[in-house]
């Protein structure tokens, strides 16, 4: 009895995680709370896709991708609205902009030239359908000389008219009208996706359509924005992933796709084989009984074991989640990485070429400066490069040196971006200097600081100890307290501040950066390192810049510590310990 009962239990407990997970899936928009204000995201479906998107009998968006979209949209606090109709509306309208992107569309190399693509959410297989008694097919090459349906514009449409079956394909508006041009006895064979294909052929009652061949075309199934709509890709795709890790994503397929999916066994089989084995497993029923007495003691011993080990299990699962979302981070970092030193070549090439020829330029002038001397002391003032010599050979020499100076600065800027993104294992434990440190992250985050404030101060204190890590990845901490402190500001009147010092009481390097800013919540100070957690959410914060930082503080033997003090703004203290002669290698 057990083998049959299994599917019944199974049945059972999928349909107590559905109702679980029911209010999470409820059609009400909840993803619209975070801000009334801002603007809805539009997300574009094809009406008539089940179960994938479909508008449902109460006229209202339904299936797999609608689902995904508002579990994404709810992680990363969006407005999302649904806009349905035929596929390609919603292809013409995501190009002419009233759609900002598709939830479902199939990646090719055609399509990824106009857009940009997400890491795919799922694989769609495509079919082969035909009229009972049609003669099979294995392949798409064997429907050569036969008239094809298929629906405008999806990916079989392109796929087959890349393969020249342009003149013998039959286009409708959809997979639906498809599927009935089909019945209705016309034309050979249709190329559907699998599921939407069965799903309809039920739904509709085509009794006499069958699947001729399975799994022709499989396709990556993806979001997809417009080139050039990489923030809203990228939010996208951080809300995918995080779905995929929570579970949520999991329960959606199972509850759209999942279901569709054919069994394994039919219960026929489940049947005959039950009963082939059910007198050899009553016998082995009766062994087992005279075998338990002797292997109980035995098991009683083994289960104290498994219970120490599903205890040390469960820790170590703990802190595989909490450094999975460093990961991401992580992530984001090689690829910065890679593409600053691709920018840095680029700009140095120009840039040495200026370097190289300033001081020739201003050898020329200096050498010429005599003879405009005399012109000028002979003719009096004249005219050169359309202003006069009178005030041109009081500037020239003044612009020749600001030229100068702002391509060196240019050159200073790029390295330190190059050294800001070179990995971890180039820059080993050294000893550094916290002023050359914060003087660097101070150079990279400039235009955010002048766009930010106008009262920036920096104090570095004089003969600091040298402290014993990696200077790359304090830079980093530091570049990230600076960013956090110009978000904070509510107008450029309101001060950052920045001071480094020696405490030889307790041995520490003390960096300090103050700001004038709306301050923090004095709940939310306990929780500001830990993982995902934000007040910026709506601003496209993701809570984990402080945690990274914190991280890598901790790892130098430091304290991140914060502070709100009631008059306003922020304070936050970066301690790290004073390098000491028995620490290094």
């Amino acid at each position: 009895m057990k083998p049959i009962l299994r599917p019944i239990k199974y049945s059972i407990r999928l349909l107590l995680v559905f109702c679980l997970l029911l209010p999470v899936f409820s059609f009400a928009e909840g993803v619209d709370e975070p801000d009334a204000e801002t603007p809805a995201i539009v997300v574009g479906g094809d009406r008539d896709y089940p179960p994938y998107e479909f508008v449902d009998k109460e006229g209202r968006p339904a299936g797999y991708n609608v689902d995904l979209t508002r579990a994404i949209a709810d992680v990363m606090g969006m407005k999302v609205e649904f806009r349905f109709g035929s596929w390609s509306e919603m292809r013409k309208g995501l190009h002419e902009g009233s759609i900002n992107i598709l939830q479902g569309i199939s990646w090719s190399e055609e399509r990824a030239k106009r857009l940009d693509f997400s890491p795919p959410h799922t694989i769609v297989h495509h079919a082969v359908f035909a009229r009972k008694g049609s003669l099979p097919v294995k392949s798409l090459e064997e429907l050569r000389g036969k008239k094809v349906i298929v629906f405008r514009d999806g990916i079989m449409h392109d796929l087959l008219v890349r393969m020249g079956f342009g003149k013998d394909l039959i286009l409708t508006g959809t997979p639906a009208d498809a599927l009935r041009l089909l019945a209705s006895g016309k034309h050979d064979y249709c190329v559907v996706a699998s599921l939407p294909g069965m799903y309809l052929i039920r739904e509709l009652h085509l009794n006499n359509l069958v699947q001729v061949a399975k799994s022709v075309s499989s396709q990556k199934y993806c979001y997809a924005v417009n080139k050039g709509e990489a923030e809203l890709l990228a939010r996208f795709s951080e809300g995918l992933a995080i779905v995929m890790q929570t579970g949520q994503y999991q329960a959606i397929y199972d509850k759209w796709l999942g279901v569709h999916e054919p069994p394994r066994f039919s219960r026929e089989r489940v049947l005959k084989y039950g009963a082939m084995v059910l007198l050899p497993l009553i016998a082995g029923l009766m062994a087992s009984v005279v075998w338990s007495r002797t292997l109980q003691r035995r098991v009683e011993s083994r289960t104290d074991e498994l219970a120490r080990e599903v205890a040390e299990r469960k820790l170590a699962l703990e802190e595989l989640r909490r450094h999975q979302d460093k990961l991401i981070q992580a992530d984001k970092m090689a690829s910065l990485g890679i593409l600053v030193s691709g920018v840095a070549h680029e700009i140095n090439n120009p840039n040495g070429l200026i370097l190289l020829n300033l001081p020739i330029l201003r050898d020329v002038y200096a050498d010429a400066l005599a003879g405009l001397e005399e012109r000028y002391r002979l003719e009096g003032d004249f005219l050169l490069g359309g202003v006069s010599y009178g005030r041109m050979r009081e500037e020239v020499p003044q612009m020749l040196e600001e030229m100068l100076n702002a391509s060196q600065r240019i050159k200073r800027i790029v390295e330190d971006l190059k050294d800001f993104a070179r990995p971890d294992a180039v820059a080993a434990m050294e000893p550094f200097d916290i002023n050359k440190v914060v003087q660097a992250a101070v150079r990279l985050v400039d235009p955010s600081l002048r766009k930010a404030t106008n009262r920036f101060s920096a104090l570095y204190a004089e003969g600091l100890p040298l402290v014993w890590g990696n200077p790359l990845r304090i830079e980093q901490v530091v570049i990230n307290l600076l960013i956090n402190a110009c978000q904070s500001l509510a107008s450029s009147e309101r001060a950052i501040e920045v001071t480094t010092e020696h405490k030889p009481s307790s041995g520490v390097v003390l960096l300090t950066v103050r700001d004038e800013g709306v301050g923090i919540p004095a709940e939310h100070i306990p929780h500001l390192t830990d993982p995902f957690f934000t007040t910026k959410r709506e601003s496209g914060g993701t809570g984990l810049g402080l945690s990274i930082s914190a991280g890598i503080v901790q790892e130098h033997g430091g304290e991140l510590r914060f502070d709100s003090p009631q008059e306003g703004g922020t304070i936050v203290r970066l301690s790290l310990p004073a390098m000491k002669e028995d620490m290094r290698p």
